[in-house]
């Protein structure tokens, strides 16, 4: 048994863990290991959105483009695809970057083809609307917990590697005690989301300042090669409550300090769905997640199911990350996007506006 917190990030605590150092979880789990040469990371959700089925070839078509500029040196080390239905109707592609080097993301960002694209006066009149949401959280900044250990998604792609056996899991808390900046730090969140160009009613470009310790969650189910029963299991038991929980933070989530909340399938370039998918939850920090993750009738009834069923797993993949991140290392951007998109719901504009 190992702890969650990779050695070299491990320091003396001056918080407690919500367990007794001699705490032994039920059932195992792992995380993803990256080495010392990891410094931060880039997560990337670069999004195509449309209110009308006929916009579909031409959302299609923006999307393809988006992932041809991941080719090429400085493209993410693993990106994946997804749809979903948002709080207003509307259908959103995402592509989804991850990069393990920071400065790579940078050139990628800034390269003539991204820039250029993102800036030209098309992107205006083209009737789509467009965003792109970007954390880069340092080391000491997220953790990951996977209930396999083969074949990592999301950010466990650009790490590499694979814990032993971990004990900080199976515990309310244990989300928090993963993080290593939680070992001194209790991730409070410092400031609010701002307009700082734009009008969100008025569509066009908008950009939204973020603040410190946004907290951002993906949590996912693959059952691509589950059989007959683990997908009964996943389809029948556990997807009624998830998809009630996450359309009640699609649609109610300023109630509980959620920024926003997509629930998302995979898809291939085609757009065809995969089976898999996953949850995109931006909170105002990680207390608020914890406080709805604890309370909620709806995340009760999966916590309760996935305790009773997750050692029978075999096929059945289900994993999850979170994150916190530095107000100056977020970006909030969006093109023609209806003003409840994202974090545009909740920013505050500016006096006199």
């Amino acid at each position: 048994m190992e702890s969650a917190i990779d050695t070299h990030l491990q320091c003396p605590r001056t918080l407690t863990r919500r367990v007794p150092d001699d705490y032994q979880p039920p059932f195992p789990m792992w995380v993803a290991r990256a080495g010392t040469g990891l410094q931060q990371v880039a997560m990337a959700y670069l999004g195509v959105q449309y209110g009308r089925d006929e916009q579909r070839p031409a959302a299609l078509a923006a999307l393809r483009h988006i992932v041809g500029t991941f080719e090429g040196a400085n493209g993410p080390g693993h990106h994946d695809l997804t749809d979903h239905v948002d709080n207003s109707g509307h259908h959103n592609l995402m592509a989804v970057g991850y990069w393990s080097d920071p400065a790579a993301f940078c050139r990628w960002l800034r390269s003539d083809e991204v820039k250029g694209w993102w800036d030209s006066d098309e992107r205006l009149s083209e009737g789509l609307g467009y965003f792109r949401e970007v954390v880069t959280p340092r080391a000491e900044q997220f953790e990951t917990l996977y209930a396999f250990q083969d074949d990592l998604p999301g950010v466990g792609s650009v790490m590499g590697e694979i814990s032993g056996e971990i004990s900080e899991h199976g515990y309310w808390g244990s989300m928090r005690d993963r993080i290593p900046r939680s070992q001194t730090d209790w991730l409070q969140a410092a400031g609010e989301l701002t307009v700082v160009s734009g009008h969100p009613a008025e569509g066009g470009r908008v950009v939204v300042r973020g603040h410190d310790n946004i907290a951002l969650i993906r949590s996912g189910q693959d059952w691509r090669d589950a059989g007959e029963e683990e997908r009964s299991l996943y389809l029948d038991e556990l997807l009624p409550a998830l998809e009630e929980g996450m359309d009640f933070l699609r649609d109610n989530g300023e109630t509980a300090g959620c920024y926003s909340n997509r629930f998302v399938h995979s898809i291939d370039l085609d757009g065809n769905e995969l089976d898999e998918s996953y949850n995109i939850g931006h909170w105002r920090s990680l207390e608020h997640l914890e406080r709805w993750a604890e309370s909620h009738p709806t995340h009760l009834r999966i916590f309760v199911t996935f305790f009773r069923v997750v050692t029978g797993l075999e096929k059945l993949r289900l994993y999850h990350e979170v994150s916190v991140s530095d107000g100056r290392e977020q970006i909030f951007e969006y093109i023609n996007c209806h003003p409840r998109t994202g974090m545009l719901r909740d920013a505050r504009l500016p006096a006199g506006a």
